[in-house]
């Protein structure tokens, strides 16, 4: 079962506008970034402030089922909002690829399979590399997992 709770949209009216035409076509419309024709994902994290369900569209990077979360903010020296969601609520995301949401577990990787899920990530959004130059932070990357529907996280 999705995230529940009250929704607030993205104060960035491009977002916003983006998830709301998404989810009212199943993913058939507004399912790049922007103009790049590169394929997103809509993930839904509750806020950690609000405890709100927030929802922002990432670079679709999917290996064997599981998705990759990647922090960049562009290369803002900020990582952005939905990272402390995860942080502060560990574990609880939708994804939403498609017409179908499904629940995941997120969990932040680090070391070997961190490499591994930022070479994905690299090969489905070059400017990744980019980003990761232009910032002092490393750039944190979240796996999700379809949840367990017997025990769930």
């Amino acid at each position: 079962m999705p995230l529940e709770g009250e929704y607030e949209p993205s104060p960035e009216a491009w977002v916003r506008e983006q998830v709301e035409r998404y989810e009212a076509t199943g993913g058939r419309e507004a399912n790049t970034l922007r103009d790049t024709g590169i394929p997103i994902a809509v993930f839904w994290t509750r806020g950690a402030k609000t405890g709100k369900v927030r929802k922002n569209g990432l670079m679709r990077v999917e290996h064997e089922g599981a998705y990759a979360m990647v922090g960049s903010q562009g290369g803002a020296p900020k990582d952005p909002a939905w990272v402390a969601n995860l942080r502060t609520h560990p574990g609880q995301v939708t994804v939403q690829d498609g017409p179908e949401p499904w629940d995941g577990v997120a969990r932040e990787v680090t070391g070997e399979e961190k490499r591994q899920w930022w070479e994905r990530a690299v090969a489905v959004y070059p400017e990744y590399e980019r980003y990761q130059q232009r910032t002092d932070r490393e750039i944190p990357v979240f796996v999700v997992e379809r949840a367990d529907p017997v025990n769930p996280a």
